[in-house]
């Protein structure tokens, strides 16, 4: 960081050279991690964000209620220090305690809590993102600064892993419109790690460390998100010095940088998955039909005959590079405790498929496509991010596996923002898509629920498949109002047999998170969970937040009290009167051995 320039004639043959005395430094620069991020933001504001790089930037700027430990991702202190429930399980108190401060000095109390609730109760569009958290709740009152208290409908188990971003009061009661705001002029006023100094859409994120956090502050000064259009863009401004961390890599992307100088890879078991959705009838909340899903899709047996189609062993090793897992639910194996393998998975049997389709009344017409009893040809849109490698990649695949059983895709890769508006709408047959999970799997279990379809043709919803199913929903409602682990449990895999058995999306697999970053910058970074975690996308800022600069781990300051210049350390001298550099090139650490 800081100075990058090479040492050029100041360093000789021996790597000891006078120099006269130099006048007064000028003031230092501020340290600054440098992060790639690929995917287009949705929205800084926290109760619209959805896309992971906006709800990302959220989880720095704001607390939530707990946090997840950064070791075993266990309920720990967030806004809230304390907690107790009530004998009858529907009363929650929890204490907020005295010397947290928002970014502008403003003391953190409980009414903040206690705003932040209500309004997404009474407010719709607050509700957007976050909505399905406080959808039981009866009442949230703050008696006094100190105290939150939540009064819920029904016995609620995610009371402790509420992912909600606690706002200032002060400053969102004059907000206006929530839907029209966006939250993204800095500086903004936060109460996590670090605040929003400035924003460029489609350019970069800047973000100053709150030095005010009551944890206390980061270890450096500014973190600074890049906007990239493509990953191998990043991958080759990181093996040039120009970033310190990169994620959502390839596996020949992640392989490139093995053994390379002042860099260290870090492979670790990720908490997202990827999924084809196929639009088996997009609707609102009240059944009103939405966009233009080819209907065959509507037929369980298509969608049945699809998912046999297709080998998801082959797509893990030949698109994947075998970083990933395979998966059935949308919860990974990282969460063992909901992670759902069924007893009998469904083969890759593209002969059993055929007959299904024959059998279901789908005959192959003259130039080998199926064509439905109305008439319509078997013809379906693909739509995926142009962000993404894999999309493309896993595309060709998926098109070739149904042309084996007569049914035609038509690829279609698409810039992030308008793949988003075809998902909303409906206006797809084929979408890839993917979420991160948490360690609680309310939210990932409630985007297929009814309730998260949108209210009105026009309205943005949180369906992640527009599935709606009473037999899940109402799987959905009785997991979590159980308290008990082991029945909870039960429930959840209950849930993921239905939405595995109806195909409403194929889980293509649970990719391992590949990442890399500069050790001649930044000598570590905290990962979640611990070990065998991620540094990036983690449920929590652990990432960001424990990074220690190089200067900090030999034991300087925060800011950058030596020069590091092209890998090589500098050294000043003061001997005799003169000025002298030691230069030393950096060792490799044993951070770079995997």
């Amino acid at each position: 960081m800081g100075i990058t320039r090479r040492l050029g004639s100041i360093v000789g043959a021996t790597g000891l050279v006078a120099l006269p005395l130099a006048a007064p430094a000028q003031a230092q620069q501020p340290v600054t991690l440098r992060v790639a991020i690929v995917q287009q933001v949705d929205s800084l504001n926290p109760f619209l964000a959805s896309y992971q790089t906006s709800t990302e930037i959220g989880r720095l700027m704001y607390d939530y209620l707990t946090a997840y430990d950064v070791k075993d991702q266990r309920p720990v202190e967030g806004v809230a220090k304390s907690w107790e429930k009530s004998a009858d399980d529907l009363t929650w108190t929890f204490t907020v305690p005295d010397g947290k401060k928002w970014s502008d000095g403003q003391p953190v109390t409980a009414k903040d809590v206690a705003f932040t609730y209500n309004l997404m109760m009474t407010d719709k569009d607050a509700a957007t993102a976050n909505g399905s958290f406080v959808a039981n709740f009866e009442t949230v009152a703050a008696p006094d600064d100190r105290t939150v208290v939540i009064k819920t409908r029904s016995p609620q188990a995610s009371m402790l892993a509420l992912d909600v971003p606690i706002v200032p009061e002060h400053v969102w009661s004059g907000v206006g419109k929530i839907a029209d705001y966006k939250n993204d002029t800095g500086p903004v006023v936060s109460g996590g790690p670090f605040t929003l100094s400035e924003y460029r859409a489609n350019e970069f994120i800047k973000l100053k460390a709150n030095k005010g956090y009551w944890r206390g502050a980061p270890k450096y000064d500014e973190l600074h998100f890049i906007y990239y259009k493509t990953v191998d863009a990043a991958v080759q401004a990181l093996d040039k010095g120009e970033l310190d961390l990169v994620n959502r890599m390839g596996p020949a992307q992640f392989d490139s940088l093995k053994d390379k100088q002042g860099i260290t890879r870090n492979k670790a078991q990720g908490r997202r998955f990827n999924e084809l959705v196929l639009n088996s009838g997009a609707a609102t909340k009240t059944g009103e039909p939405i966009g233009d899903g080819h209907p065959a899709l509507k037929d369980v047996k298509v969608r049945q005959a699809i998912a046999k189609a297709i080998d998801l062993d082959a797509i893990i090793a030949r698109v994947n590079g075998g970083y990933a897992e395979r998966g059935t639910g949308p919860i990974p194996p990282v969460f063992p405790d909901f992670h759902y393998t069924p007893s009998t998975v469904r083969p890759f049997d593209p002969a059993a498929a055929n007959t299904e389709l024959d059998q279901a009344g789908y005959p192959k017409g003259s130039d080998g496509v199926r064509v439905g009893a109305d008439g319509k040809p078997l013809k379906f849109r693909l739509i995926g991010h142009s962000s993404r490698a894999y999309d493309e990649q896993a595309g060709e695949y998926v098109k070739g596996s149904l042309a084996d059983i007569g049914i035609a895709v038509d690829v279609q890769i698409v810039a992030d923002t308008l793949l988003d508006e075809y998902s909303v709408a409906g206006k797809f047959d084929l979408i890839f898509s993917g979420w991160g999970t948490n360690p609680d799997p309310d939210f990932i279990l409630s985007l297929n629920t009814c309730d998260a379809r949108p209210a009105s043709p026009t309205a943005s919803g949180t369906t992640d498949t527009f599935f709606c199913d009473q037999a899940y929903d109402d799987l959905y409602k009785k997991q979590g109002a159980e308290l008990d682990p082991g029945k909870r449990s039960e429930l959840v895999k209950q849930m993921q047999q239905r939405f595995y058995d109806q195909v409403p999306a194929i889980i293509l697999g649970h990719d391992n998170v590949l990442e890399a970053y500069r050790d001649d910058t930044f000598a570590s970074f905290p990962i979640q969970p611990d070990p065998g975690g991620v540094i990036m996308a983690q449920n929590g800022m652990w990432g960001y937040y424990g990074a220690v600069p190089v200067a900090a781990a030999a034991g300087g300051s925060s800011g950058p009290s030596g020069l590091l210049i092209g890998g090589i350390v500098v050294v000043v001298l003061l001997v005799g009167g003169g000025v002298w550099l030691l230069a030393k090139r950096r060792g490799a650490t044993a951070g770079d051995r995997e």
